[in-house]
């Protein structure tokens, strides 16, 4: 998860100062201050005065009679587009690694257990308290800081603040026993499961 924020946040400082430059020069041409300054505008930098374009109408109609030039506009396009929406959603998933390391407070008896098979049994041990009804686990981050994410519900009428001192005095002092993990961030989702229907005869 670390690697992956480095690498978003120097794109996204690249992407940052790319524009940035290109709006300075931008702003410079369409305010002529590089006549007013005395400025040499960058070679081969077309808007060097209010009056000119980014792109001549030469420019922007040379291969639209040609029939490769939509398509092959459209399909850029589509590539960008579909190459954004794969980043954005890559930034919304969670990273849950495969394997975890249980006991690294004793790096010789250290063992690798897999990340599915944990939150299994998390979410057992959760369930069988009294006051809830289901639990589901997932663990995420890395597997030298991992994080527990809960999504709890309760039986009807239980007391959230009851439920949480069980699973924070029950399952996450079983699960601290067994990993060594007595610091490991945890985040609770609660719901209260719905009341069945009453039958009035």
């Amino acid at each position: 998860m670390r690697k992956r924020s480095t690498i978003n946040r120097t794109l996204l400082a690249l992407i940052g100062l790319t524009l940035l430059i290109g709006g300075l020069l931008v702003v410079m041409g369409s305010l002529d201050l590089y006549r007013r300054w005395h400025l040499d505008p960058p070679a081969g930098w077309p808007l060097t005065s209010p009056g000119d374009v980014l792109l001549p109408a030469a420019d922007r109609t040379r291969y639209t009679a040609e029939e490769w030039w939509w398509p092959a506009v459209i399909g850029g396009l589509t590539v960008l587009t579909l190459l954004a929406l794969a980043w954005l959603l890559i930034q919304v998933r969670r990273y849950r690694p495969r394997t975890l390391t249980a006991g690294a407070s004793r790096p010789q008896h250290a063992v690798d257990i897999r990340n599915q098979a944990l939150a299994d049994a998390v979410a057992a041990d959760t369930a069988r308290l009294p006051a809830v009804d289901g639990a589901r686990a997932a663990i995420t981050g890395t597997a030298g800081r991992p994080e527990l994410h809960l999504h709890l519900t309760l039986v009807p009428g239980a007391e959230p603040v009851t439920a949480l001192n069980a699973v924070r005095e029950e399952a996450l002092a079983n699960l601290a026993t067994s990993t060594g993990w007595h610091d490991i961030p945890v985040h609770v989702r609660l719901r209260i499961a719905p009341h069945p229907a009453r039958h009035i005869d």
